[in-house]
């Protein structure tokens, strides 16, 4: 991890994060990127909302040089980087940790969306039953011909480092109403999509699955709460940071067979920034 990671003996994701943006400037296209920076006793989230739009394609901006001068502090090599390059830098700052967000739907509140955003927050439960319910719910959504009707999607699939996000990547924008109607949760929607699988997953899986946003003791919580326009989620092969400020994993794209290995989990874990770089032809395929 160090050689990718310690490009100039110290911290800097920079140099792993624009090596990554080349696969993913379809994925992203036209949605603003976020930056979970952690400091010593606190982190703070960089974004669209807040600061300067910045984007995948703006990433290519990133070279050499200029991540042979992150070595100083900015104030100290402005005049030598471009304006979009000293944009990238106050986004991911170095000798800082940094979990790497995008816009789901974009920032702006209230937009049309093209993708269903599907959380599987497993605490406490261990990564081995996140699978589980993760290879449950991608076999309960492909077999609900009902909502097959209503939509056509594509799915795709993440371990996020420590779980597994559901993304079903729609063929067209459609109305937020959609999602509020069909893929949303609470006491009057019971006959959201959702909650049904949900409940088609405990059966299955014998594991306590339900569709929310707020951890539930013994409970695996299905969140669709970041779909909307103004909601983030992770960039597919972002590091993954610990609370504590501690890298702890990698994001990565899996397939639904692979869901089937009972141990995945065991090679998720194993994986490496390094490993990721080498391997990034492989992973183009599912994005395109």
């Amino acid at each position: 991890m160090k050689r990718v990671l310690y490009p100039n003996n110290e911290l800097d994701v920079l140099a792993y994060y624009s090596k990554i943006a080349r696969v993913l400037e379809k994925f992203l296209a036209g949605r603003e990127l976020a930056a979970k920076i952690f400091l010593r006793n606190f982190a703070f989230l960089k974004r669209g909302s807040n600061s300067p739009a910045l984007f995948i394609s703006d990433l290519k901006k990133v070279d050499e040089k200029m991540l042979k001068l992150r070595t100083k502090h900015l104030d100290e090599v402005k005049d030598k980087l471009n304006e979009k390059q000293i944009l990238i830098w106050q986004y991911f700052v170095p000798r800082k940790p940094i979990n790497f967000f995008y816009a789901t739907n974009g920032e702006k509140q209230g937009k049309d969306i093209d993708r269903i955003f599907i959380d599987i927050d497993r605490q406490p439960h261990s990564a081995e039953d996140a699978r589980k319910v993760c290879l449950e719910l991608v076999k309960a959504i492909k077999q609900d011909k009902e909502f097959f009707d209503l939509a056509k999607f594509k799915i795709f699939l993440m371990w996020t480092g420590a779980s597994f996000h559901v993304y079903l990547l729609l063929g067209k924008k459609i109305n937020l109403d959609f999602y509020q109607e069909y893929l949303s949760y609470g006491k009057n929607k019971k006959d959201s999509f959702i909650m049904k699988w949900a409940d088609k997953i405990t059966k299955e899986t014998r594991i306590n699955v339900k569709a929310g946003h707020q951890r539930e003791k013994d409970a695996i919580i299905l969140d669709s709460s970041n779909t909307p326009s103004g909601k983030l989620a992770r960039v597919p092969f972002s590091l993954h940071v610990s609370n504590k400020g501690e890298i702890d994993g990698v994001a990565v794209p899996v397939s639904e067979q692979q869901l089937e290995d009972k141990n995945l989990i065991l090679k998720l874990r194993k994986l490496t920034p390094e490993e990721i770089l080498r391997n990034l032809e492989k992973y183009q395929q599912f994005f395109y």
